[in-house]
């Protein structure tokens, strides 16, 4: 048996089984030379296949033995638990008992807790109101004998028995309470003074726990907003001591944002009451001083001076909108502001106009005397009639000729100087106007730089040079006029920049159209209104927005045409065209279009277009033109894409544009156009 056993390897595979059995017996196979003996190996194979039924039956008594034992075993295991699922039961059920008792007794117990509150707080009450009446007697007897009230380390526990008795004090009858109300007024005011002292020493000292507690403390006394002042006046102690008051200003602000709301309980209203007091006290000091001293001496250093203390001013103002301030911290600031320099600001223009004349004039004046010239009256027309005046002097003299000796009477020096002083003019209207007055503002200064550079001077020198042209029959004339009209054509491209640099960006009209435009567009126009919900339901001809935006540029293009005549008008027009041109491009690049979407943008764009048909323009009409035209690629079918693209209109264009159009049509990912568009 055990050499049987030993034939069983893992894992078991027959053919090899009977191979080692064979190879084992002698004369089984062609070991050592001995012959083959298939009797012997038969008689071999009937031996073994005894032993392996011998085997076999013992195994499966053995294994009928384990079997028995597992199910007793089992049936064993299967009454223990059934006995653990009762005792588990009863456990179950005690616990539920258990758990009703609990809350049963936590009923009681809070039951007993309310009447237990609702009896110990009348007492509390009664104990409290037993030691307010027994300090109440000590005023009415005079003597303060209580150690809450002599002992110094008690003065938060006598702030609060002070602060009740006030209140109660002031129910009470004056004609007969008279003298204990006066007696606990007087020390509900010692105690105020104390805790205000002890707040300011702490402060002083640096203890921030300490100013806490206290503020705390009377937070509820009346002299609260005394502790505040307190506070902020010993904040700004040693805090300006450099010339640089704004500086300084923002240093403490800074600083003292840190520390207010570790010290009281409402830090955005303190530190605007700093803040306030900043600007009401030391900065109206520090302007008034500044300004006041040069107002009526001298009216060049007033307005640079108002000038830089404003946008410092407002550069302050800046800084400090990174603070908690409360709710509205613009309007807050934009008052105080207000109130440094509205007396100033209410007649700056006055000032400006007043200043720019006189300094022009002297600018103007200046020059004329370093040439020795006195400036004289000539003529009346003007330069319009120049053309006129050389017709007549060419074909009959009017009088004698003015002998200028070769001098121009123009000079780059005062024009750079006026300009210069009209730059900074505008610069100071840009930051000192009111919004609402600053066009008008602006126009005013502009009038002056036309009155004195091109009337005073340019005008004069041309003028001048007219009368200075010799007649016909002169002999070995000097034509200086052509030098004069040399040297104004130069001027007047300076005077041209400084318009285009300096009054167009504060005369924003336009820009005012623009934006008026752009917020209809965003409050009327609706993503749906290009990706109907339902496409065969489409009942308008063309959006609201489109309606709107029409009507209220037709107004202003009628304005424009009854403000100004000649090429003024086409150039504004011009501008405003293209402008408007760029925003409903724009516009209408944000939205994503359905077949009938498309349709709907295209009628829109057709209204747009004979909107822009009243401005004149031809470049104008050709924007919109174009425009129509790549509006066609939202609804045009993907076969005849290529076809549309290369029309007349849009083969110039580039294909970014082209492809940027496709891109908004909701069917662009479909394989079937991006073929035919590729």
């Amino acid at each position: 048996m055990a050499t049987t056993a030993e034939l069983f390897e893992e894992p078991f595979v027959a053919d090899e089984y009977i191979e080692r059995l064979a190879w084992r017996t002698p004369g089984g196979g062609s070991r050592g030379g001995e012959a083959f003996d298939p009797k012997r190996l038969l008689e071999e194979f009937v031996n073994h296949i005894q032993e392996l039924q011998v085997m076999d039956e013992r195994i499966q008594r053995k294994v009928e033995k384990l079997e028995q034992q597992c199910q007793k075993e089992a049936k064993e295991f299967a009454k223990k638990v059934q006995e653990l699922q009762k005792s588990n039961q009863v456990a179950f059920q005690h616990f539920q008992e258990l758990d009703e008792h609990i809350s049963y007794v936590a009923t009681k117990v809070c039951h007993l807790g309310d009447q237990l509150e609702g009896v110990n707080t009348p007492r509390q009450r009664a104990v409290e109101a037993q030691k307010l009446m027994k300090y109440f007697n000590e005023f009415l007897d005079g003597e303060l004998k209580s150690d809450v009230f002599t002992n110094s380390e008690k003065i938060k526990e006598a702030a609060d028995i002070i602060q009740k008795l006030h209140l109660i004090a002031q129910e009470l009858p004056f004609d007969r309470f008279s003298e204990v109300k006066s007696k606990i007024a007087s020390k509900y005011h010692d105690l105020e003074c104390q805790l205000i002292q002890e707040f300011t020493s702490a402060q002083r000292r640096g203890e921030i726990s300490r100013m806490r507690e206290v503020a705390a403390v009377l937070l509820h006394f009346k002299g609260y907003s005394h502790c505040v002042d307190v506070y902020i006046k010993q904040c700004q102690e040693g805090a300006f001591l450099r010339n640089d008051v704004f500086e300084d200003a923002a240093i403490l602000c800074q600083r003292v944002n840190k520390q207010v709301g570790e010290v009281f309980s409402n830090p955005e209203t303190v530190l605007a009451k700093l803040i306030q007091n900043i600007f009401e006290v030391k900065l109206q000091s520090y302007v008034k001083d500044q300004l006041e001293e040069h107002r009526k001496s001298d009216a060049e250093q007033y307005l640079k001076n108002l000038y830089d203390l404003y946008t410092r001013t407002t550069n302050l103002s800046s800084k400090l909108m990174e603070f908690n301030l409360g709710t509205d911290k613009q309007t807050f600031l934009s008052k105080l502001i207000k109130s440094i320099f509205i007396s100033y600001l209410e007649n700056y223009i006055e000032v400006e106009i007043g200043y720019l004349k006189s300094r022009s004039a002297m600018i103007l004046q200046r020059y004329y005397d370093s040439k020795n010239h006195q400036k004289r009256s000539i003529g009346t027309g003007g330069i319009q009639d120049l053309k006129e005046r050389i017709r007549q002097r060419t074909n009959l003299p009017l009088g004698p000729s003015i002998d200028t000796h070769g001098e121009t009477f123009l000079s780059q020096e005062v024009v750079v100087n006026l300009l210069q002083e009209t730059k900074q003019a505008f610069e100071r209207c840009h930051r000192l106007s009111d919004p609402s007055d600053l066009p008008k503002n602006a126009f005013r200064i502009f009038s002056m730089l036309v009155e004195f550079l091109c009337t005073e001077h340019i005008d004069y020198a041309l003028e001048t040079g007219l009368a200075g042209i010799p007649s016909s029959d002169s002999k070995n004339a000097n034509l200086y006029f052509l030098d004069v009209v040399h040297q104004a054509n130069t001027i007047f491209h300076l005077f041209d920049k400084q318009f285009n640099d300096h009054l167009m960006p504060l005369i924003r009209t336009l820009n005012c159209m623009i934006g008026q435009m752009k917020h209809i567009l965003t409050a009327e126009q609706k993503k749906t209104d290009f990706k109907p919900e339902d496409e065969n339901n489409v009942l308008i001809q063309y959006t609201n927005a489109c309606v709107k935006v029409c009507g209220y540029v037709r107004k202003q293009v009628e304005k424009i045409r009854s403000s100004m005549d000649g090429k003024n008008v086409d150039t504004v027009l011009m501008e405003l065209g293209v402008r408007f041109h760029r925003l409903i491009y724009e516009h209408l690049q944000q939205y994503s279009y359905s077949c009938m979407g498309g349709m709907l943008a295209i009628c829109d764009v057709a209204e747009y277009r004979k909107c822009a048909k009243d401005f004149k323009i031809a470049l104008v009409l050709q924007l919109f033109d174009t425009l129509h035209a790549l509006c066609n690629l939202l609804v045009v079918a993907p076969d005849n894409l290529k076809q549309v693209c290369s029309g007349e209109q849009l083969a110039n264009l580039d294909k970014n544009i082209l492809h940027s159009f496709v891109q908004l049509r909701v069917d662009y990912r479909s394989a079937r156009l991006a073929r035919h568009f590729s």
